[in-house]
């Protein structure tokens, strides 16, 4: 399936808010090859200068297999908690759903593109690994301004009618990004450029404005199939296929219950997201470093030691995660998953850090703490009674 799949942290790329929108006076039509091809060169030119990587141009029409794909997806159950993925009325894969004036998408990329190896932590077993999407600051505020400014740019510049998101209301984000060029959906189902690899984050601008499409994303994989040996729990299972439920950036992000141990033990310490399947694309060896600082990783998460975050109460987390994607999972499941990754570690100098974790007030925490604690060869503390 090529509509859904994780995109190194954030399971998926499209959610349930509706984005903000600005309108003018009218809009209209740009016509003519010379004005059109004119208009397009302003607009890239334009959108580079607010800091975005790559621009495209795609029709705002609904394209009927990308609904059957997403209806069979819902139908096999693999959407697990995600059930926003189903409450949008039928509206999702229709641009003109949540804009009828629609005639055009421009979309957007935005590169966020590690400057060192993404998976080094994975080998330092005392520290946490968070996906490089969610190390700086939270995408959605940051490409929001930048998005905000592009369209009231057009908007009064160009007498038209606007709408933005960015990672948000039901919008097929990555089936329009390979319509509109900036991308293809790789084998695993996420997007890929030629130019930025695995990193770009997408947001979209609907208008009322006809402006020529540009040609679709040829596919480049070939017959590599890397992201698909390179997952640590199978949820790639063929290509262009996902299996959610198997996912760790699933798991770890969107899932709000207890995990199977047999997926605990494949999680390694992966605490929020999972870049395997990204990484090891060979496109990678074109992207480069994000341009915008804010993008770049805090250094405080780049790597953090297990131990400080399972000392996390809530006002702590909410501190230390201030402005940041992982914020939005809430204490507990975050901490839920530190406890998997100090069950994965093997160290036993972070056994009494579990044995601590298992009496956590939250039973979502205290379930994986006393699974850590039977990893790491003590006895799992029995479960507290219920009130």
């Amino acid at each position: 399936m090529r509509t859904i799949g994780c995109r190194g942290g954030g399971f998926v790329s499209e959610r349930h808010s509706v984005a903000p929108s600005f309108s003018t006076f009218g809009g209209g039509s740009i016509r003519g090859d010379s004005m059109a091809d004119d208009l397009k060169k302003i607009i890239r030119e334009r959108a580079k200068a607010e800091g975005f990587d790559a621009v495209g141009f795609a029709a705002a029409d609904a394209d009927p297999n990308d609904r059957k794909a997403l209806a069979r997806f819902l139908a096999l159950g693999r959407a697990g908690d995600m059930t926003w993925l189903a409450d949008a009325g039928g509206r999702r894969g229709n641009p003109r759903a949540v804009m009828a004036e629609a005639k055009t998408a421009i979309v957007l990329g935005a590169n966020y593109g590690p400057g060192d190896d993404p998976l080094a932590a994975l080998a330092h077993r005392d520290r946490g690994a968070i996906s490089i999407y969610a190390r700086g600051r939270d995408y959605h505020d940051v490409l929001k301004k930048k998005l905000k400014r592009l369209a009231r740019w057009l908007a009064e510049e160009r007498r038209a009618q606007v709408k933005v998101f960015v990672d948000t209301a039901p919008v097929m984000e990555k089936p329009l990004a390979a319509r509109a060029g900036v991308g293809w959906q790789g084998k695993h189902t996420n997007l890929l450029s030629r130019d930025f690899g695995s990193w770009l984050f997408l947001a979209e601008i609907l208008t009322d404005l006809e402006i020529a499409p540009d040609q679709p994303a040829t596919d480049h994989c070939g017959s590599c199939d890397r992201c698909l040996r390179a997952c640590p729990t199978g949820a790639l299972p063929e290509p262009y296929r996902i299996e959610p439920r198997r996912c760790i950036s699933y798991l770890t992000i969107e899932h709000k219950g207890d995990i199977a141990p047999e997926l605990m033990a494949k999680m390694g310490n992966r605490i929020y997201g999972c870049d395997d399947c990204l990484a090891v694309c060979p496109w990678n060896k074109f992207q480069r470093p994000a341009g915008d600082d804010a993008l770049r990783p805090r250094g405080e998460l780049a790597m953090p030691r297990l131990a400080d975050l399972a000392a996390l109460d809530d006002a702590a987390f909410r501190k230390l995660f201030t402005g940041s994607a992982v914020k939005r999972t809430g204490r507990d499941r975050f901490v839920r998953n530190v406890a998997i990754a100090i069950g994965n570690s093997g160290l036993g100098s972070l056994r009494a850090v579990a044995e601590r974790l298992a009496g956590d007030a939250s039973p979502l925490v205290a379930q994986a703490a006393r699974w850590a604690v039977g990893r790491l060869g003590g006895a799992p503390a029995p479960a507290a009674d219920k009130p």
